[in-house]
C-alpha cells in the first residue's frame, strides 16, 4: 500500500509550537475528509526562526487601525480574524463539533464494566456535555483568541481557559504523566483495533478505507461495544466506551463523525489510565483548535465544546434552545465590547472548593504536550483568575524544545510557578499601567462602531457618569508646520489630554469602584484636567481668529 507523506499547511505551521524529537515517523494517509487533525501533523516542522514574528511585526511598524499600534506581541494580527471583522469582511458563525447527544447514545453503562470505567478517572465526561452549543457566544469568543498568549482579549485585559478550570468543571486530573504517542500508520492502526477491541483483520481495514485514514467511524464504534458487551467480552467492550466517550468530547474532531484510532494506545492497559493527565489533554486539544478556528480562512471549531460554553462569562451565558438560538454573533461581540472588569466573575469555585480543591499546577507555566501536539499555557497572563493583582506579563517566548524537556519541566513543575505578587483586595484589580500597555498591545473593541465619540487613540468610548468637553469644530492637532513646543499654544494641555483618556479608560472599565472616595477624586482630577484642555481649545480658536483679522 502505497502511503503519502503530508506537510503541514502553511496555517498549521504557524499554529503549532516547534518541537524537537529524536525518532519521527512522518508518514500518514492523506485524509481529506478530516481537515487539521493534529493527530496527522508531523512532530517537526520546517525550519522557522524562533523570531520570525518578530519580522513580520517590523513590515507594519505602523500598527493596525482599532489596535494593536504595538505589535511585539500579537505578531499574527494580519491573519487574525479580529483583523478581518474590523474591516468589515465578516465570516459566517463557527460550525461546532458537537457530540452531547451521541454521548448518551450508548445508554447506561453495562454493570460489568462500571468498575473498569469508574477506575480510569475519565467518568465525569459522560454526565458533563452540552447538547445545544451556542454558535453566537462561541463565534464571538473565538474571535478574541489569540495564539501567541493562550489567552482571550478582552477591554478588560486576557482571560483564558486554565487548568483550574478543567479541573473545577470537568474533574478531570491535572496531575499526572503526558502521554507520548505519535502520528500513526493505517496499517498500525488496523492491528490495534484488531487486538485492542478484537475485530476481524478485514472489518477493521474495510474501516480504515471508508474513513480514508487511521480512523473509525463513532457508529462503527457503538456497533463494537454492543457485540463486545453481548459475547461478554468486558475489557474490549470497556475499551470501546472509552474511546466513543473521548472521541466525542476532548477530541472532538471536525469531521463530526469520527475518531483517531491513536488514541486506543491510551486505553491499552485499563489500569493505567488513571496515571494520564487528562485535564492537560483536554487544555492541550481545545488550545489547539482554538489556534487554528481564530485564523481569518477557518470555518469550524472542533475541541471539547462544552469547557469552552461552560466557561464564558455568566453575565452573557445563555441557558435556553431559544435564546441560544435567537442571539447572533454580532450582539455577542457588542456585549463583550461594553465588558468592564466588575462583569467578569473573576473566582467562580470559592465554593466548589471543598469538592474541588485548587492545585498549584494551575499556575505552572510552559508547554503542554498530548502526543505530537503542544501548545504554550501562559497562566501569568492571567494571574487575576487565581486572585492576584495582575501586573504587565513578561514578552511570550517560543523556544525550541524537545519532547523530553516539555516533560521534564512538567515532573519538576515547581520550578516553573509563576510569581503571582499580591492579592486582590477587589477581584479583577490590576497594576495602574496594565490597562494602558494592554491597549496598545492588543484590539480591546471588535467593531469601529462600539465607541461613539472614540478618544484619540480609538481605544475606549466615553464614560456616562463623565462630564463631556463642550463640542467644538476645532480639531485638537496642532497647525500644520507649527511647532509642538509652541510658547504660543502651551503644551501642557496635551499632557492633560493624555491624563484625562487614562483617567477616562479606568473609570470605563470599571477598575474603580463608583461612589467610592478613590472614584470622587478620579472624577475631580478628570474635570481639572478638561478644563485645562477645553481652555487650550478656547486659546487655539482665540488665536486663529486673530490670525484671520490680521490677515
Amino acid at each position: 500500500m502505497d502511503f503519502a507523506c503530508r506537510r503541514p499547511t502553511t496555517s498549521a505551521r504557524r499554529q503549532r509550537v516547534a518541537v524537537t524529537a529524536d525518532h519521527v515517523d512522518e508518514l500518514v494517509i492523506a485524509d481529506p475528509d478530516v481537515q487539521d487533525d493534529p493527530m496527522e501533523a508531523p512532530t517537526v516542522v520546517e525550519d522557522i526562526p524562533a523570531d520570525a514574528g518578530a519580522e513580520a511585526a517590523e513590515d507594519q511598524p505602523q500598527g493596525f487601525s482599532g489596535g494593536p499600534s504595538d505589535l511585539s506581541v500579537l505578531t499574527a494580527y494580519a491573519d487574525h480574524v479580529a483583523c478581518s471583522i474590523w474591516t468589515g469582511e465578516e465570516r459566517p458563525e463557527l460550525k461546532l463539533s458537537l457530540h452531547g447527544r451521541k454521548v448518551h447514545s450508548l445508554g447506561r453503562l453495562v454493570t460489568a464494566i462500571e468498575g473498569l470505567i469508574a477506575g480510569t478517572r475519565l467518568s465525569p465526561l459522560i454526565a458533563c456535555s452540552v447538547d445545544t452549543g451556542d454558535r453566537g457566544l462561541l463565534s464571538a469568543f473565538v474571535e478574541r483568541w489569540h495564539r501567541e498568549t493562550s489567552s482571550f482579549h478582552l477591554p478588560v485585559g486576557e482571560l483564558t481557559i486554565t487548568l483550574d478550570d478543567v479541573s473545577s468543571l470537568l474533574h478531570l486530573p491535572v496531575i499526572g504523566d503526558f502521554h507520548a504517542f505519535e502520528p500513526l500508520h493505517v496499517d498500525d492502526a488496523v492491528q490495534m483495533l484488531v487486538d485492542l477491541l478484537m475485530v476481524s483483520p478485514e472489518s477493521a481495514r474495510a474501516e480504515t478505507v471508508q474513513c480514508r485514514g487511521p480512523y473509525v467511524r463513532l457508529q462503527w464504534v457503538r456497533d463494537i461495544y454492543q457485540r463486545r458487551c453481548q459475547t461478554g467480552h468486558w475489557t474490549a467492550a470497556a475499551r470501546a466506551y472509552l474511546l466513543h466517550l473521548l472521541g466525542c468530547t476532548l477530541f472532538a474532531n471536525k469531521s463530526a463523525t469520527n475518531v483517531h484510532v491513536v488514541y486506543l494506545e491510551a486505553l491499552r492497559d485499563l489500569s493505567m489510565i488513571d496515571r494520564y493527565v487528562w485535564g492537560v489533554a483536554a487544555l492541550v486539544h481545545m488550545y489547539d483548535q482554538l489556534n487554528d478556528a481564530s485564523m481569518s480562512h477557518s470555518r469550524q471549531l472542533g475541541g471539547y465544546i462544552t469547557l469552552l460554553q461552560l466557561r464564558s462569562p455568566p453575565l452573557i451565558r445563555t441557558t435556553t434552545k431559544k435564546t441560544v438560538k435567537s442571539i447572533r454573533t454580532p450582539s455577542y461581540r457588542e456585549r463583550l465590547d461594553r465588558l468592564r472588569i466588575p462583569d467578569v466573575c473573576w473566582i467562580p469555585y470559592g465554593e466548589h472548593r471543598e469538592v474541588r480543591d485548587f492545585h498549584v499546577r494551575s499556575c505552572y507555566s510552559g508547554l503542554l504536550r498530548w502526543g505530537p501536539v503542544a501548545v504554550y499555557y501562559r497562566p501569568e497572563r492571567v494571574v487575576r483568575q487565581f486572585g492576584y493583582r495582575q501586573t504587565i506579563p513578561v514578552p511570550p517566548v517560543d523556544s525550541w524544545v524537545s519532547y523530553d524537556d516539555i516533560h521534564d519541566r512538567w515532573m519538576h513543575y515547581e520550578d516553573h510557578i509563576v510569581p503571582v505578587g499580591e492579592v486582590c483586595v477587589v477581584p479583577g484589580a490590576c497594576s495602574s499601567d496594565y490597562i494602558d500597555w494592554f491597549f496598545r498591545i492588543s484590539h480591546p473593541f471588535m467593531t469601529p462602531g462600539h465607541a461613539v465619540n472614540p478618544l484619540p487613540h480609538g481605544h475606549a468610548p466615553q464614560p456616562r457618569v463623565v462630564p463631556q468637553a463642550l463640542q467644538t469644530d476645532i480639531p485638537r492637532v496642532p497647525d500644520p508646520g507649527a511647532s509642538s513646543t509652541s510658547t504660543e499654544e502651551p503644551r501642557h494641555a496635551e499632557v492633560c489630554d493624555d491624563i484625562a483618556e487614562r483617567l477616562e479608560r479606568h473609570l470605563s472599565l470599571g477598575v474603580v469602584t463608583h461612589g467610592s472616595s478613590t472614584h470622587e477624586v478620579i472624577e475631580e482630577c478628570l474635570r481639572l484636567a478638561r478644563s485645562v484642555s477645553q481652555d487650550h481649545l478656547v486659546y487655539v480658536r482665540c488665536r486663529r481668529k486673530w490670525r484671520t483679522d490680521q490677515t
